[in-house]
């Protein structure tokens, strides 16, 4: 078991991110890795010999998201309404806030399979044949939720994306 807690030191930061990024609340993201590590932890001999635990944590976590997400009295009220608590940090300027605000209620009004594919191709940086396994589809699938998700949040935030490039590229 020594190995299992150095795994969850090492993995629990991004996995806490990614639950985040699924859950769009703290405390939902909260519960979503605690499951997710209880199940690891259940398997975790296999896993420790097959040399394949962040890949089942990551399908675990997503899996968990879009079963909860799918009981519509799991979904927090934020979600709901459209609108979510501040999410700045302290140093921030007004633009980031905001640029995090649009970002997230963007994300919310996603499905979750669109929210899992763009969490697992651009924030865990996964490739689309990984992405494909983690979530048990096809290489296609997870090209056309990309593609699906992406027109998407240019209708729901067009600025957001100016403001990123403009970003990325001051003058």
């Amino acid at each position: 078991m020594e190995d299992f807690e150095a795994w969850v030191q090492a993995r629990s930061g991004a996995l806490a991110r990614t639950a985040y990024l699924l859950t769009g609340d703290v405390h939902l993201a909260e519960d979503l890795l605690q499951d997710t590590l209880a199940r690891v932890a259940d398997r975790w001999r296999r896993l420790a010999r097959t040399g394949g635990p962040d890949a089942y944590a990551r399908r675990v976590m997503h899996n968990l998201s879009i079963d909860r997400w799918r009981r519509r009295s799991a979904r927090p009220p934020e979600l709901l309404t459209g609108e979510h608590p501040e999410l700045g940090r302290p140093g921030d300027d007004a633009d980031a806030v905001e640029r995090r605000l649009v970002l997230a209620q963007a994300l919310a009004r996603l499905t979750p399979k669109q929210r899992a594919v763009l969490s697992l191709r651009f924030y865990d940086d996964l490739t689309e044949v990984q992405t494909a396994a983690v979530l048990g589809c096809s290489p296609n699938t997870v090209k056309s939720q990309t593609r699906q998700a992406l027109d998407r949040l240019r209708v729901l935030a067009p600025d957001l994306l100016a403001s990123l490039v403009e970003e990325a590229n001051p003058r």
